[in-house]
């Protein structure tokens, strides 16, 4: 007996058919939450997601009942000369809000087709500069697979296969303290002409080995239960 197929992507034309499909498949107040509470993106936000293929929407068991945002993540463990890992601990959003991340890697959405070092060269260029030069020394060997709710969509479950690549950096930011950088890669023609919340400035610092392993347990937890 075969296997049953994988269930195959939803697909949108329109943003109001993107709506339609998503307001009975989620709790009540999900939908009015997008982009209002804060932190979140809004509807726009992930119809443009699903348009440049950023992410699928897959339908889940019972068919009625709910959708998955599956996303593929390339998260980038760049080390600086001494060992310690580069991580994000806020990002500005168009709208004002100052959302706290993580803290976590470098860590950009894959795209069709792309590959995880070709995903993490562009997150380096996108969110720390075009000045930023890092060595890819590789991706792991296997992908680790997380679920929970999402943060940007409350209410819409997600599935996110995160791929770890590795990395040292060799110039362009400082490599101890806290800094900030601008967003290079969510600019004109990718935000829906102004109406979708963007991501503006990211803020880093770099963390030791011990407050590594110390972050890393809760997120274990958070993966075992359920990126944005």
């Amino acid at each position: 007996m075969r296997p049953p197929s994988p269930p195959r992507p939803l697909a949108f034309p329109t943003l109001d058919a993107l709506a339609a499909y998503l307001r009975p498949r989620l709790p009540a107040p999900a939908l009015a939450s997008w982009g209002t509470a804060p932190g979140t993106k809004n509807l726009l936000n992930l119809f443009l997601e699903l348009s440049c293929g950023d992410c699928t929407l897959l339908p889940s068991s019972p068919p009625a009942a709910l959708v998955v945002r599956a996303v593929h993540v390339a998260t980038v463990r760049i080390r600086n000369r001494r060992g310690a890992l580069l991580v994000e601990t806020r990002q500005l959003l168009s709208d004002g809000t100052l959302r706290r991340r993580g803290p976590r890697p470098v860590s950009e959405k894959m795209r069709p087709g792309e590959t995880p070092e070709a995903a993490a060269a562009r997150a380096v260029r996108e969110e720390l500069g075009e000045r930023v030069r890092v060595r890819i020394l590789g991706a792991g060997a296997e992908p680790r697979v997380e679920e929970r709710e999402s943060a940007s969509y409350p209410g819409l479950p997600a599935r996110y296969v995160l791929h770890a690549v590795d990395a040292e950096l060799v110039e362009g930011v400082p490599e101890e303290g806290e800094f900030d950088t601008e967003e290079g890669g969510e600019g004109e023609g990718h935000d829906g002409g102004g109406a979708a919340i963007t991501v503006k400035r990211h803020y880093w610092t770099w963390i030791d080995d011990a407050e590594e392993e110390a972050h890393a347990a809760p997120a274990a937890v958070a993966g075992a239960a359920g990126a944005q």
